[in-house]
């Protein structure tokens, strides 16, 4: 690295995977990964502002889940993949610091999301009658407002707090972004204190949400069971596939990071584990939703026939 773009504030970036033997083919993937994930992240935000069918509250917080999803791969994998192919991995303290806030506040954004999708589907199944007055337009505002004001917070606290502790030795981060463990990994004090409140912001905006979503599908369930209709219940059940398959891959990597000691997993373990989370979750997310939901597939249909019909010459 030129000793001119390093400052002694600066943290290094080791990058993705260092020890791989084909850091070409990997950057590759990355990059496929963020073209799908962008791209299909994208158009399903489109899809929903186009369709009128898709305007309401499941596609609303939808469209959200999209939009963070979108930003939440671009908060890192540019900054990786432009460090590789300059060939610098220095990163300034403040430009960590805000890659930091932005990365964990998408994150509790998203798990505050997660939970209120569970809330909107809890609601069309248990209390159909109440459905549109529970989940208004207004409330809906307010669900997503309370989602990004709740991460905003949260994160500037877990920013703020840890980017003050001292670093001896080396400031070389042994991943490809300004992640949290792999920061304190860094520290010389004692961060004990931190580590509980850690902990407790992990409750709140982890294992809660998780056991919410849990207790709200089981009252789903348990709904279902009790419908007379089957076809009813299957469709019932359907709507609600998508989304806990998701809360599955989103909850499953952020528990395993941040809710067991750093101490038991090896920085390459967080590395896969963080690739899961960031990239391949976000480009999951949309093909989920779009694969298995018949009113997406109609809106993009829709979409794509006005546009090649457009195309065509009047005679």
């Amino acid at each position: 690295m030129d000793p001119k773009n390093e400052t002694s504030s600066d943290f290094i970036l080791l990058g993705l995977f260092p020890e791989f033997r084909h850091p070409h083919l990997l950057i590759l993937m990355v990059l496929l990964i963020y073209t799908i994930a962008f791209t299909g992240n994208s158009l399903l935000i489109l899809l929903i502002w186009l369709d009128s069918r898709l305007h309401t509250p499941m596609y609303f917080l939808l469209s959200q889940l999209s939009l963070i999803d979108l930003a939440y791969i671009s908060s890192t994998v540019p900054k990786a993949v432009t460090n590789y192919f300059t060939g610098k991995k220095n990163i300034s303290y403040l430009a960590c610091a805000a890659q930091l806030f932005f990365f964990l506040t998408l994150g509790i954004a998203e798990c505050v999301l997660l939970t209120l999708m569970a809330y909107d589907r809890y609601v069309a199944v248990c209390n159909p009658l109440r459905y549109t007055v529970l989940m208004s337009p207004r409330v809906c505002l307010q669900m997503a407002t309370a989602a990004w004001t709740g991460g905003a917070l949260a994160a500037l606290v877990h920013t703020i707090y840890p980017m003050q502790f001292p670093v001896c030795g080396s400031r070389e981060i042994n991943h490809y972004f300004c992640e949290m463990p792999a920061i304190m990994r860094l520290s010389c004090v004692d961060t004990s204190a931190y580590e509980m409140v850690k902990f407790v912001t992990t409750i709140v905006f982890l294992l809660v949400p998780f056991i919410l979503i849990l207790t709200s599908y089981t009252l789903i369930f348990l709904t279902v069971l009790r419908m007379s209709s089957c076809k009813g219940g299957i469709k019932a059940l359907a709507t609600c596939s998508s989304h806990l398959t998701v809360v599955s891959l989103y909850f499953g990597q952020a528990i395993f990071i941040y809710m067991t000691p750093s101490s038991s997993h090896t920085p390459e373990q967080d590395q896969i584990v963080a690739v899961f989370g960031t990239m391949v979750t976000p480009m999951l997310n949309p093909i989920i939703y779009s694969l298995r939901n018949k009113e997406v597939l109609g809106a993009l249909r829709k979409v794509v026939g006005k546009f090649c019909n457009s195309k065509i010459p009047p005679v």
